[in-house]
């Protein structure tokens, strides 16, 4: 059984260490040795960005990307620690170049595998699968608040990152994926 609240004080106990990202990518690992726990505590049944706790010095998400959503490249702005308990990520790298964004790269996750992003990393994410991908991310700081980009996926024209319409894009989705036609 995973327990939500034991998880959480363990993390704000692991952000105290010397080096905090990786404390926290050991925690995240031993969470994820166990997925079908994590679904129990977690269920991953609509798209949803759901703050498990938030302060200046750490976020803990849980996070539901629904079969085949697509999300733009964004930053983070900070350390970053995710971690997949159902589902898959599919995440595609870029780096700045001449104003714009230039690919570099990707990562697949699948069930169980964790990653951890630096505070200069700049990703989209696609879940590939067929199921509703299921994720724990932890920011090294105010997720939130901090200022932070996106980029358009047409054009890679950045912006500054808009919590609210995220937010949103989510709940879309969700209409998107339980609706008859798709539409």
């Amino acid at each position: 059984m995973f327990d939500v609240d034991e998880f959480l004080d363990d993390c704000i106990r692991a952000n105290q260490e010397d080096k905090p990202h990786l404390a926290i990518k050991e925690l995240l690992e031993r969470a994820m040795s166990d997925p079908a726990a994590l679904a129990s505590a977690l269920p991953p049944e609509r798209a949803e960005i759901t703050p498990l706790h938030a302060s200046p010095e750490l976020t803990v998400l849980k996070v539901v990307w629904t079969p085949g959503m697509t999300f733009r490249p964004h930053n983070h702005a900070m350390w970053a620690a995710i971690g997949i308990y159902t589902g898959g990520e599919d995440n595609e790298f870029f780096r700045r170049e001449g104003g714009g964004l230039t690919p570099s790269g990707g990562r697949s996750l699948h069930v169980g595998d964790t990653v951890l992003l630096g505070g200069d990393v700049i990703h989209a994410v696609t879940n590939p699968t067929k199921e509703h991908a299921g994720a724990i991310h932890i920011y090294g700081g105010d997720l939130f608040g901090a200022v932070r980009s996106e980029w358009d996926p047409e054009t890679f024209e950045e912006q500054q990152y808009d919590v609210p319409a995220a937010i949103q894009y989510f709940e879309d989705q969700n209409r998107l994926f339980e609706s008859p036609t798709g539409a």
